[in-house]
Formats: structure tokens, sequence, C-alpha cells
């Protein structure tokens, strides 16, 4: 299987490249922490009623991860096994909800990555009318058909499309440094005598506006951006 992007090397590259950061809120995340996901999004607003989920499945294209706009709720669960079987039976990568899921032991049968802000067991106790004119959202965020989803156990994150592939490749040099710096520090090498950290100090001391990420660009660094 292709290598998923990490949402935190995504998150570097976007600060990196200045592209502005959509980050979903921060107690959302995956049913299983080993659950990654990676596609575009299909955003819907859920109103009490699974009929949006069943439309937006009419016409998925494959790999499309469903964005479910629940307002955040969590007195109620908005999705589940059937709705997570349909989306994964129309080609869907995953389905992200901003509110919450039910049917946990189900869903880790299913196996599609659903990341949600947590488990409640009753489900919505009536329809809400409709806002045509509404924009789905992904908590302070509003999600397009043409965004791309990313998603761990750190959370979810939001890249424009038109940005997406470039993010990706910056966000795999900076994975691949990092991972370096690691190995490096667990053959014994301090992140300390890496980066040189002694110079950096030396030279704040005679200039106190020289910061760590002006020692970094530099030296390659990827502690900060």
């Amino acid at each position: 299987m292709e290598s998923l992007p990490a949402t935190a090397s995504c998150a570097d590259a976007c600060v990196q490249l200045g592209v502005p950061l959509r980050v979903g809120p921060v107690a959302l995340g995956p049913i299983d922490p080993a659950w990654r996901v990676h596609g575009p999004a299909r955003p819907v607003r859920h109103l009490g009623s699974v009929d949006v989920f069943l439309e937006a499945c009419e016409d998925m294209s494959a790999g499309e991860v469903l964005v479910i706009d629940d307002s955040g709720r969590t007195d109620r669960a908005c999705a589940g096994d059937l709705t997570a079987l349909e989306v994964k039976g129309a080609g869907g990568a995953g389905i992200v909800v901003w509110g919450c899921h039910r049917d946990t032991a189900q869903l880790l049968e299913v196996a599609l990555p659903v990341f949600s802000l947590g488990a409640v067991p009753n489900g919505p106790a009536g329809v809400e009318p409709a806002s045509p004119d509404a924009v789905p959202h992904l908590g302070e965020h509003a999600v397009e058909r043409g965004d791309v989803v990313v998603g761990d156990a750190d959370g979810v994150i939001l890249l424009p499309g038109d940005r997406a592939e470039e993010i990706v490749r910056a966000a795999a040099g900076i994975a691949a440094t990092e991972t370096a710096q690691a190995d490096v520090m667990r053959a014994g090498t301090s992140l300390r005598e890496q980066l040189d950290f002694k110079a950096f100090l030396g030279e704040r001391d005679r200039n106190p506006a020289y910061t760590l990420r002006d020692h970094l660009k530099t030296r390659g660094g990827a502690i900060e951006r």
C-alpha cells in the first residue's frame, strides 16, 4: 500500500509553504488509533437523516472521504456501521464526522477508517429543516469538494486541492529529515549535536533577535518551521 502522509508533516509543510492551516477540532480522532485516511473530501451536512449519506454514495468517486458536518454535536450519534458499509461499498476511503458515531464494535469489523468526536449510543431524535445555502464545516473550517482530507492518530487536516500534491511532497521531505534525525539520535548523537546548538546559543548571545528557526534554515533541521 502507498505510504500515506502524516498530519503532523502536512501541517509543517503548510507552514513552510505559507498555506493557511485548517485543522479539525482537537477531540476529532480515529476509532482505531492505527487508522489513517487520505483522499478528496465529499462533504455533507447531517440534519437528522441518513438520506444525505446515501445521496453522497450515489455519485461518490473511488477514494473520496465522506466528511459529515453534524455541528460538533455530542448529544447524538449520526453515523454507524450501516453508513460505513455503504461508503465502503461505494468505494469511499473513510468517514470524518464533526460529531459522534455509534456501533463501535461493528465499525472496527467493517475496518473503514472512521474519525469522530467520540461514541454515544443514541441516534437522532428527529429531522431538522434543511438550509440549502449552508456550507458543510469541520469545526471552524468550511469544507469544499475540492479539498483533500488527511487523517491519522494526531487528528485531521484539510488541504486545498490545488496545492495538495505540493504539500504532500513537502511533507514527505520533512518526514524524511525527521526520521533521519531520529535514527542518528538512536545511534547516540543528540539533536543538540546534530543542530550545532552551541553555535546557535553563541550567535543568540551576540544577536538576541536570532532565533532557532533562523539557525535551522542554515542546517536543514526539521524541528521547527
